[in-house]
């Protein structure tokens, strides 16, 4: 495996120069999607009825995916399945920290320390080796633009990407509504066994229903 489906979400998000992440909170919802996505491509994982279920503790080989699936096991222990909402919202503020301590470890970034109003010491994560999300922004560019056939795993990403509203991170030069059909057909169609697509279809109904709970909390507050 390449680098994972979180971490290519973060390199979008991430700001080439000051290294600050741009949409947190989106990045942080796709982020968190898509480490469970990549669990149920697998196989270790299943999503279905709003519940996951996990199947599979054999490690995948790639850390940030394992790591999750030790905590979901200690987070599951005693019940066979738990809503894919409380998951997403127990891992959106982990997430994106987690998949940049990756690319760190890859050495596609780096992580440098600011001091805000030289006192308050500031985290920010400039790139590195900028070949990694160039390949990733072809490959978006090559699917959504110009109609290329995406694999498994650039559909599941442009799902994410669609399901956050992520396009103008993906697509800088493009307007929203140029590129927005064409994710939401590629979301909507045929790239994986059911299984998967049923998950991602899970997901971004756990997603928006997450996302909508916490407005309304935010304006009542």
């Amino acid at each position: 495996m390449g680098i994972t489906l979180a971490e290519e979400i973060v390199l979008l998000s991430l700001d080439d120069e000051s290294g600050e992440t741009r949409r947190r909170q989106s990045a942080g919802w796709a982020a968190a999607a898509a480490i469970l996505l990549e669990l149920v491509m697998a196989e270790r994982v299943s999503v279905a009825d709003k519940y996951l279920e996990l199947h599979d503790t054999t490690p995948t080989g790639e850390e940030l995916l394992d790591g999750r699936i030790l905590s979901m096991e200690g987070w599951l222990r005693g019940r066979a399945k738990r809503r894919v909402t409380d998951w997403l919202t127990r891992e959106q503020g982990k997430a994106v920290g987690a998949a940049v301590e990756r690319l760190v470890e890859r050495g596609l970034v780096t992580a440098e320390v600011h001091k805000v109003l030289g006192m308050f010491p500031q985290k920010r994560y400039p790139e590195t080796d900028g070949a990694a999300e160039r390949a990733l922004r072809e490959r978006l560019h090559a699917v959504v633009v110009e109609g290329a056939e995406p694999d498994e795993r650039t559909a599941g990403l442009i799902a994410l990407i669609h399901a956050t509203g992520l396009h103008r991170l993906a697509f800088p030069d493009r307007r929203r509504d140029a590129v927005a059909p064409r994710t939401a057909e590629i979301a909507a169609g045929q790239w994986a066994a059911e299984s998967v697509r049923a998950a991602v279809r899970d997901l971004q109904a756990a997603m928006v229903a997450v996302t909508a709970v916490t407005v309304a909390t935010t304006f009542t507050a």
